[in-house]
């Protein structure tokens, strides 16, 4: 049965499908629609299925707000060449419209939505089937209510943001969305701060704090031993420095020695825990709201 470049084009803008797999549809289908449209969707689960431990570590983020209902949702892939393909983007945009309008509360609603005749999860899936890539609505956040504003970062469709301010601040809730974008913060609120990473927050500081202090520490007895930090501070430069003639190798050894009996005492000197736990208590009464500045 010869397949029309017009019957083509209208399954190919019910689904989005590519020609060659719309026409190869059709032929199989004999010109039935519907079949087409099975063909489609059964060719997309087929390849979602295959892909399933893909990583989808690329994708489109969009966000909208209309008549006091914004939200902010993420369709991702597997390729940044697909994530900036017109059609995908086009896809995320179609599917968030429809969440704005029907003012979808969570992921599942969102899903569940009618896309051309089917749901958002299917259009995802049949996309995939034509791509040949794993794809999932993998966000979707909402806020509702009165002064929200909302940025996408330079237009590029990767990171998007919502703010709302307790009372008209146009200009002040533009900045602060981007303001949100730049600084990336870990949460809304120093309570809300994931204590896991309050721990590595911790232990990092204490390891940096603990060197710094041992630093300090075999500098002083350098210093009293009345040889110069700068030019023993690696064993290169100790190397260096001797066959330039600013070191005896007497020195040399005696550096060594002082530097390794230095870092022995300084790490076990109570005066490094001292200022470890100080600093982790400046850092659990200050560090979540400085960061989120």
């Amino acid at each position: 049965m010869a397949i029309s470049i017009d019957d083509i084009k209208k399954l190919r803008a019910m689904t989005g499908a590519g020609l060659a797999d719309v026409k190869k549809a059709l032929t199989e289908a004999e010109g039935d629609f519907d079949k087409a449209k099975e063909l489609l969707r059964e060719r997309g689960l087929a390849i979602a299925a295959k892909r399933s431990d893909r990583e989808t570590s690329n994708g489109c983020v969009l966000v909208k707000s209309v008549d006091g209902f914004a939200a902010i949702i993420a369709l991702k892939c597997e390729t940044d060449f697909v994530a900036n393909g017109a059609d995908f983007i086009a896809l995320t945009q179609s599917i968030l419209d429809a969440a704005i309008a029907n003012k979808c509360k969570d992921l599942e609603a969102v899903k569940a939505l009618d896309i051309n005749g089917q749901t958002a999860q299917e259009a995802v899936t049949q996309r995939s089937g034509i791509t040949g890539e794993k794809m999932e609505l993998d966000g979707y956040l909402t806020l509702e209510g009165d002064n929200i504003e909302v940025y996408d970062h330079m237009g590029k469709h990767t990171l998007c943001t919502m703010v709302q301010t307790n009372k008209p601040a146009a200009e002040q809730g533009h900045l602060v969305a981007m303001q949100v974008a730049a600084m990336k913060p870990v949460a809304l609120d120093a309570e809300s701060v994931d204590q896991k990473i309050l721990d590595e927050e911790y232990k990092t500081s204490f390891e940096k704090t603990k060197l710094e202090q041992v630093e300090k520490f075999v500098e002083m007895k350098l210093k009293k031993a009345g040889l110069n930090p700068n030019l023993v501070d690696s064993e290169d430069h100790i190397e260096s420095n001797m066959a330039k003639g600013w070191l005896t190798q007497e020195q040399a050894d005696e550096a060594r020695k002082i530097i390794a009996d230095a870092k022995v005492e300084g790490e076990a000197n109570p005066r490094s825990s001292s200022s470890a736990t100080a600093t982790r208590l400046l850092l659990h009464s200050g560090w979540p709201s400085r960061t989120r500045t």
